[in-house]
C-alpha cells in the first residue's frame, strides 16, 4: 500500500470526509470497471460500487496492512460485494418496462471505454500467460464469481488444488502486470 493510501485510510477511519473522496477519486473507475464486468450493467455496477464505498465508511469492511495492499482489499471488496448484488438481482423478477428502461440508461463515456479496453487488453495479455488449467480457474472464481469448492467440484478437483492454482495464477498475474506497469504500459490505480 503506498503511504498516501494508507494515510487516507487512516483519515477515513477517523470520518474525514474528503479522505474518502480522495480514495473514490483513485478507485472508481478501476472498480466500476471490475463490478461492471462482473454484472455487465451500468446502474447495477454503479450500486456496487456505492455499495463498496458505504462499507469503507461505516468500516463494515477494515483494511489490515498486514494481509496485503490497498488496491488489493478494495477489488476484493468490490468482487465479493458484486457477487452478493448480482445473486441478489437474479432472485426477483424484473419488469418489462424495467428491462426497457436499463436499455436507455446512459452508456459509459469514450474516455471510460478506453481505459478499460486498455485495462482489459492488459489483463487478457497476462491471463494468456497463465497454464490452461489456471486460466480456466481465475475466469470461473474472478469472472463467474463461483466458489472455491463450487470451482472444486464443477472441475473434479480438490478444494486445495483450486487453493493452489488460484494462489499460484494470482502470483504470475501480478508479476505479468508489475512487468507492465514497469515498461509503462500499466497506470497506477
Amino acid at each position: 500500500m503506498s503511504d498516501r493510501d494508507l494515510t487516507l485510510y487512516q483519515k477515513v477511519l477517523d470520518g474525514d470526509k474528503q479522505a474518502l473522496e480522495e480514495i473514490y477519486d483513485k478507485y472508481e473507475k478501476l472498480l466500476f470497471s471490475f463490478a461492471y464486468k462482473t454484472c455487465g450493467q451500468k446502474e447495477m455496477a454503479e450500486e456496487i460500487i456505492q455499495e463498496v464505498f458505504i462499507k469503507l465508511w461505516t468500516q463494515k469492511a477494515t483494511y489490515d496492512e498486514s494481509k496485503g495492499k490497498f488496491s488489493s482489499w478494495i477489488m476484493t471488496i468490490t468482487r465479493y460485494t458484486s457477487i452478493d448484488t448480482v445473486r441478489k438481482k437474479e432472485n426477483h423478477n424484473y419488469s418489462l418496462e424495467e428491462e426497457r428502461d436499463t436499455l436507455h440508461q446512459e452508456e459509459p463515456s469514450a474516455e471510460d471505454l478506453a481505459e478499460w479496453r486498455e485495462q482489459g487488453e492488459l489483463i487478457r495479455r497476462a491471463m494468456k500467460k497463465l497454464s490452461k488449467e489456471q486460466g480456466k480457474i481465475i475466469k470461473l472464481f474472478y469472472f463467474k464469481g463461483l466458489t472455491q469448492q463450487e470451482i472444486a467440484n464443477k472441475c473434479n478437483l480438490s478444494l486445495g488444488t483450486v487453493k493452489g492454482r488460484i494462489r499460484l495464477a494470482l502470483k504470475h498475474l501480478r508479476k505479468e502486470l508489475s512487468n507492465n506497469k514497469e515498461k509503462g504500459g500499466v497506470r497506477d490505480a
